[in-house]
């Protein structure tokens, strides 16, 4: 996918989110008034709160904390010159406990910008793998990617919470009770919309994915080599730690902020030993790369904040 082939993709589906919700809350208002005015009003304000928040609680899940410049100095310096590539300001540089290979950029207006790895993934992939890596993460910084994410998944949950105080409350009145029906008819069609508005948010995500690899490969050298072997790596390493993966899995509302969805290491790790086995080098990529992607993942990859494996591998190899 090229590059203006990936801007317009990701435009559109912004357009076509935001063009459907303004046609249903049209027709809404215009059936039944404008009291639901109080939903979307509400949700804004709880995901805004949410947002500035949001720093804070990653840091208490997945215990989280800043390493300064004399304990991670390698780090600082790769974050710091790819910052500067990147036309950014240098993020936090933050350290998080958990014992899996991942990484992830986060932060807020109240909190900053912060940029984490794993102990797990400092342990596991090589000095340039770990640079790819944060070449990654500072791409969604650079593409404000938590900012636009957030707003897009705004507009699913309000349509969930219309549901739910529709649909699910007139199941409680009276058969007789007039408007009971219709409030069920509003609630079903929030429900539909949820569901359609949740399958063009997860595939926004998996653009964003795609667009952070190509800000890796533009200012990481050799950054597609690079960036291939250490995903392939972490999904490797990943699968292995079946305990660790239920840990990080019990907070999987956040799994979006990761490099890689550590739900889909099972499905993606069994697209690599299909393909060469468990060598987690370039030539475990290249046949990889051979490897094509069946019916049953397209599937999957519909209900995924990340890009199947076999083709993100194979979109780093074309910016190669």
């Amino acid at each position: 996918m090229g590059l203006w082939q990936l801007r317009f993709s990701i435009l559109g589906t912004l357009a076509l989110i935001i063009g459907l919700t303004t046609l249903f809350f049209t027709v809404l208002l215009l059936w039944l008034g404008v009291d639901l005015l109080m939903v979307p009003l509400f949700v804004v304000g709880f995901s805004l709160f949410q947002w500035l928040i949001a720093p804070y609680l990653i840091d208490a899940m997945y215990r989280v904390k800043e390493v300064s410049k004399s304990e991670k100095p390698k780090l600082h310096e790769m974050v710091e010159r790819l910052s500067e590539k990147s036309g950014l300001k240098k993020p936090r540089v933050m350290i998080a406990n958990i014992p899996i290979p991942n990484a992830f950029a986060y932060g807020s207006p109240i909190a900053g910008t912060r940029v984490a790895v794993t102990s797990e993934l400092l342990n596991t992939l090589d000095e340039e793998e770990v640079e790819a890596v944060v070449g990654h993460e500072l791409g969604h910084l650079k593409h404000r990617d938590v900012q636009v994410m957030m707003f897009v998944s705004i507009l699913p949950a309000i349509f969930y919470y219309i549901y739910i105080t529709t649909f699910l409350s007139s199941m409680y009145r009276s058969r007789n009770e007039r408007g009971s029906s219709g409030a069920a008819v509003v609630g079903i069609a929030s429900l539909v919309m949820y569901f359609i508005l949740t399958l063009f948010t997860l595939y926004m995500s998996r653009l964003r994915e795609y667009f952070a690899d190509r800000h890796s490969a533009s200012v990481v050298e050799e950054g597609p080599r690079k960036l291939s072997e250490g995903l392939a790596k972490i999904v490797n390493h990943t699968q292995k730690l079946k305990h660790a993966r239920r840990d990080v899995g019990s907070h999987s509302s956040f799994k979006a902020l990761f490099i890689s969805d550590p739900d889909r290491a099972a499905a993606d790790q069994a697209a690599i030993s299909q393909a060469i086995g468990y060598r987690p080098d370039q030539r475990l990529v290249e046949d990889l790369l051979r490897k094509g992607v069946t019916p049953s993942d397209r599937l999957a990859e519909l209900f995924s904040t990340h890009p199947n494996i076999v083709k993100r591998l194979k979109a780093l190899e074309q910016l190669a």
